[in-house]
């Protein structure tokens, strides 16, 4: 599979990505560069994290206006996958490409560890190689995390089986105290209602070699490539 990482100014997880993707999941991966609208035949796109823009305006809310942007969209009406790493996830939801929006933290702060997540849809093009209630260990590295959606919003998406990730205990357990930003229903990551769109707060590009301390992440890249099969 052909993987295209964009680059947008202020992203500052797009070579941890391409490293996950090239090195650590052996598959072919190139750079995409906002300006441009190529998107160089790639099978599946990947908005990394960062600050786009530095984040002067709400998050993701400038980078959505990138002439890339435009080829996404037309990637996705293709059925194409695209994944959205936490500033990712943001972009995302600004293109209007994914529900819900990201508030700042519940505790104001910017928040770095490691969480665990519970897999609630393990039939989506991103969590094939997962079992529906796996726990995965992934790191998250954010101050606007805080998934937040309106309560008839949140029934369709349970509806549809369009939340993909939920925080957990290390037992899988929901808890407020594993929720470590306040997201409702403890959403972690969200998938589009055709599937080939979704978007999570953590970083599986951050967990995909035994030496980073987990490799949980890899699950979510092999899943996506292993629709090519």
């Amino acid at each position: 599979m052909k993987f295209g990482v964009i680059i947008f100014p202020g992203s500052n997880c797009d070579h941890d990505t391409y490293h996950a993707l090239k090195h650590a999941m052996g598959q072919e991966t190139v750079f995409l560069w906002h300006q441009d609208t190529d998107l160089q035949n790639v099978d599946a796109i990947i908005i990394p994290g960062g600050f786009s823009y530095g984040d002067y305006l709400r998050c993701g809310a400038i980078a959505k206006f990138s002439p890339i942007m435009g080829s996404v969209h037309r990637h996705t009406r293709d059925g194409k996958l695209v994944l959205g790493i936490c500033n990712g996830f943001q972009i995302l939801q600004e293109a209007r490409l994914l529900p819900g929006v990201l508030l700042r933290n519940a505790g104001l702060k910017f928040i770095c560890r490691h969480v665990h997540l519970r897999t609630e849809n393990g039939e989506t093009p991103f969590t094939t190689a997962c079992k529906k209630g796996q726990i995965l260990r992934l790191p998250i590295a954010h101050n606007d995390g805080n998934f937040f959606i309106s309560p008839d919003e949140l029934v369709q998406l349970q509806e549809n089986e369009q939340i993909v990730f939920r925080y957990c205990d290390p037992d899988g357990n929901i808890t407020p105290e594993a929720n470590p930003n306040g997201s409702v229903h403890s959403i972690a990551a969200v998938r589009n209602r055709e599937g080939n769109v979704m978007a999570l707060m953590p970083h599986p590009e951050r967990a995909s070699e035994p030496l980073l301390g987990s490799k949980d992440g890899r699950s979510i890249f092999q899943s996506m490539i292993n629709q090519e099969k």
